[in-house]
């Protein structure tokens, strides 16, 4: 397009090529480590031996047996793959929301998404799940992104009246309020439905050891169509850095833009939360972390941000599976241990840069 052509032409990207490349192969790596690491199967080393003898036209002796090849394959690596959806889409749904609201301290948990997709799935389990069996479409993630996109509607309506566009607290302050509202509601279902209480807190602290590879099929449409477009609009949100006015006079559609990038962001968002939980902090390490390493254009955070947030929580997820052997760590706990500092810490500087 001749807007996005000049746009760059006038600021320069500040992207390298070389980044997106090594950012995959550290997905690649990520996810061979955390297929290597469990409390049960063959040891660590044999695994990537294991896994070469199941490609085409190679053929080696790996050791493993079948049984432990079946540890490895059903159970180690559905859950790696489910955490790099899911990191992967919580990333990127941090960084095209800061990106379309101009904001850089939101993300999917401080908008009210995570906890209005919560409440949406707490429904589905009140309900009954395997009375919805029969549905074409899974009830669970439609019914977590009709309560995101709601959450993160009323956080904006709420968040603009009192003004902020111009300043990032009413955003986060009203993100706050609904997730609190959410979480209330949330409650309250279950009060009356003491049968899925250790269910929705299981699933409430973050969970992925339970992961099947029915979860990663049921998430991954999701995944991709978001995925796809918000890589289309990432140029779009590049042009949206200059400030609204600026956009809308180069010939920008600000509000149509805003729309389709919120409801893909709120989309994949959703769908992942609604089989791994509420991750918190996701979206926001991992974007600024890629920022200072590639600089602000959304040409490259975008793309880097989604190998970099599968990377982030497929390691992540192994601190969880050892930590207190033989249980389990949840995987929103170690999120949070890493991220509530990150947060106080981005919280901190921009003071001081004010």
């Amino acid at each position: 397009m001749p807007i996005e052509t000049s746009y760059v032409a006038a600021h320069g990207p500040t992207h390298r090529r070389w980044w997106i490349p090594t950012a995959a192969v550290g997905t690649c790596v990520a996810m061979l480590l955390g297929s290597m690491v469990g409390t049960a199967g063959p040891t660590w080393w044999r695994v990537p031996l294991a896994l070469l003898d199941h490609l085409p036209l190679i053929s080696l002796d790996s050791g493993v047996s079948a049984r432990d090849w079946t540890i490895v394959w059903e159970l180690r690596m559905p859950r790696v793959v489910l955490a790099a959806l899911v990191g992967a889409m919580l990333s990127l749904s941090g960084a095209s929301y800061q990106g379309v609201f101009r904001n850089s301290l939101v993300d999917p948990y401080l908008l009210g998404v995570a906890a209005g997709a919560g409440l949406g799935a707490t429904l589905v389990f009140a309900l009954g799940r395997a009375e919805t069996s029969g549905w074409i479409i899974d009830p669970l993630p439609l019914a977590a992104f009709i309560g995101g996109l709601a959450a993160v509607a009323v956080t904006y309506m709420v968040g603009v009246s009192f003004g902020a566009p111009k300043s990032a607290a009413s955003l986060v302050l009203a993100g706050v309020a609904v997730t609190s509202l959410a979480t209330a509601v949330q409650t309250f279902i279950l009060q009356r439905n003491n049968d899925v209480i250790r269910q929705v807190y299981s699933w409430i602290l973050g969970r992925l050891s339970s992961a099947t590879w029915s979860d990663v099929w049921l998430v991954l449409p999701y995944v991709i169509v978001s995925s796809v477009t918000l890589l289309i609009h990432r140029r779009l949100l590049d042009i949206m850095r200059v400030g609204e006015l600026e956009a809308s006079a180069i010939g920008a559609s600000v509000n149509r833009i805003r729309i389709i990038v919120v409801i893909a962001a709120t989309l994949g968002t959703s769908a992942v939360v609604a089989v791994s939980g509420l991750i918190g902090f996701v979206g926001i390490i991992v974007p600024h972390a890629v920022r200072l390493l590639v600089g602000a254009s959304y040409r490259s955070v975008i793309p880097i941000t989604i190998f970099a947030g599968a990377s982030f929580l497929v390691l992540a997820d192994i601190p969880g599976r050892v930590l207190q052997d033989p249980a389990e760590t949840p995987i929103g706990i170690v999120t949070a241990f890493f991220g509530a500092p990150f947060f106080l810490i981005l919280l901190r500087s921009r003071q001081v840069t004010k």
